[in-house]
């Protein structure tokens, strides 16, 4: 599944950053995240409780930073373990661009899972993966204290 977006943050592009690798940050924004942590200057691991309707797995899960030219963009690479229920893995390529005063963040990222997470979640996921990103920034703005709009994507 492809899928991507562009957002204006009311915030300059260094507090963008900072937020964006801030783990407490990301924990308010990331809807079941019990814990989020450090583990090197490029890694984080992750607990998350996934709501796909008739069950609620709970995902471990790593995120890797790559490509990083600070406070411009970097490449988050992810993946997830639901045990019994499959694994999951995402990748996205985020860019801040000064925009005046704010911020304009977009991102481009692919994903996908296996075993009964894909025949569980693939419709539940499909149909609503723009309100979760959109949720997603919502929080985001909310926890570091700026206005965040969804803009129309490029064509």
């Amino acid at each position: 599944m492809d899928f991507g977006g562009r957002y204006r943050v009311d915030a300059n592009r260094l507090a963008v950053w900072n937020a964006l690798n801030d783990a407490e940050v990301l924990k308010a924004c990331i809807p079941g995240c019990k814990a989020i942590r450090w583990v090197s200057d490029t890694a984080l691991e992750l607990e998350i409780t996934v709501n796909l309707g008739v069950v609620q797995p709970v995902f471990k899960g790593d995120l890797f930073l790559s490509d990083i030219d600070p406070a411009i963009s970097y490449t988050l690479t992810g993946q997830g373990r639901g045990g019994l229920l499959g694994k999951a893995q995402a990748s996205a390529d985020i860019r801040l661009i000064d925009l005046g005063s704010s911020t304009l963040l977009s991102f481009s990222a692919t994903g996908g899972a296996s075993g009964q997470i894909m025949k569980l979640g693939r419709a539940i996921v499909g149909n609503s993966a723009q309100k979760i990103i959109d949720g997603f920034f919502e929080r985001f703005g909310e926890a570091m204290g700026a206005r965040v709009v969804p803009l129309e994507p490029q064509v």
